[in-house]
């Protein structure tokens, strides 16, 4: 039995975006710079995927720019920003619990003389709007908030974030990849200016996204070359992904209801079966929270071979931290909701998707205690310990 619950990484590709991808790939291919009619055709479809994508989140056509992935976009958001208005200020503002796309060009800028400051979070992972507008100054040019977190699933109020950026005269940049499909953004009426989104998380293809960039910001571009997306992202357009982008984007919107219903009913059903399990709790915030992500820890487990034994049982998660062979620094996000060392370690990620099932989820919650109960015997701490920290064991989700 294979059992996939690592959509927050990535996703199956729809059926129905496959199919409108295909014919770029066989008949369509023309390259839609190109003055001949396949170029032209291309050209053609190439904007009826940016029209398709405008009508969705309700901006103009001329806004939306094609990128190879989220993570460009956010470099492209983020140091666009920092170039254009550089003679206006040199100080950004951001969170501590955003993707390291974002992170890490902030890193850079700081090496480049920009001031930037990360927003703390509380134990839900949600920023303070108080803390928001204190940190901003004259120098301010950018502030730069996800929407939705990638590993505890915590969802911003990015309305009120973006009202006070727009009171303040100061751009507002929102790293919206985990919330697309599953939040209704409406562009016209949330003050973001600039937005970052991916296809794979909302079952498109790998290797695709865009940046909204309203039409009143100028970003510097990044890459020079020819004129396509109007020089800002020069290089010739990978129609069909663009095509199926659009595709994935319609298809996740126009299913959203029916899906949101059904994937919050097996998150709220497996976050029950998961409390069950001694020593367990759930990160991030109940309420506020992405309906397929379930981010929970277990005590006296360590959460990668808790991920290679769930593996063994074909189901595939993800860890809470972000260990590598070069690193065993714990997860920046759990870290900064407040868990120890120990604790983020110990953490596991399940992302749910539309294919998901309740038989699935019955098989997870049926497997996983016998894991964890037999990791917890070769554990330094001993097993005997859980039934005593059970007792001492406090509610982590008052709000």
């Amino acid at each position: 039995m294979e059992i996939y619950l690592d959509n927050g990484a990535t996703t199956k590709v729809d059926g129905f975006v496959v199919k409108a991808m295909k014919p770029f790939f066989e008949n369509n291919y023309g390259n839609a710079s190109s003055l001949h009619f396949k170029g032209v055709e291309a050209k053609n479809e190439l904007e009826n995927a940016r029209q398709k994508i405008a009508r969705t989140f309700n901006c103009d056509a001329n806004e939306i720019f094609f990128t190879s992935c989220a993570t460009e976009a956010n470099n492209l958001a983020i140091q666009g920003i920092a170039q254009s208005l550089k003679e206006k200020g040199n100080h950004i503002i951001t969170s501590k619990i955003e993707h390291p796309s974002v992170l890490n060009v902030c890193q850079k800028l700081e090496k480049k003389g920009f001031k930037v400051t990360y927003l703390n979070v509380d134990k839900f992972g949600l920023i303070d709007l108080k803390e928001l507008e204190k940190a901003i100054t004259e120098k301010t040019i950018l502030v730069s908030i996800i929407m939705a977190n990638n590993e505890i699933g915590t969802i911003q109020p990015i309305e009120k974030i973006a009202e006070v950026c727009k009171k303040k005269n100061i751009v507002f940049h929102c790293d919206a990849v985990q919330g697309i499909g599953k939040i209704k953004i409406d562009l016209k009426k949330t003050k973001i200016d600039l937005m970052s989104c991916s296809a794979h998380k909302i079952h498109g293809p790998k290797g695709i996204g865009f940046l909204f960039e309203r039409n009143s910001i100028n970003l510097e571009p990044l890459f020079f070359g020819g004129h396509q997306e109007n020089s800002l992202r020069p290089g010739t357009e990978n129609v069909a992904f663009c095509v199926g982008l659009a595709t994935a984007i319609e298809l996740a919107y126009k299913e959203m209801l029916v899906n949101n219903k059904k994937v919050k009913n097996l998150r709220d059903y497996m976050i029950k079966g998961l409390e069950k399990i001694p020593g367990c709790y759930i990160n991030g915030d109940l309420t506020e929270r992405l309906v397929n992500n379930v981010n929970a820890r277990f005590d006296f487990i360590e959460g990668e071979s808790l991920l290679l034994r769930l593996s063994a049982k074909g189901i595939c998660v993800s860890t809470g931290s972000a260990c590598s062979s070069q690193s065993l620094e714990p997860s920046h996000v759990l870290k900064a909701i407040g868990l120890s060392h120990v604790q983020a370690h110990g953490s596991i990620r399940f992302s749910l998707s539309k294919y998901s099932t309740k038989k699935e989820i019955d098989f997870v919650l049926k497997e996983l205690p016998k894991i964890i109960t037999d990791l917890r015997k070769t554990s330094v701490l001993g097993n005997h310990n859980i039934e005593k920290y059970n007792s001492m064991k406090v509610d982590h989700h008052e709000h």
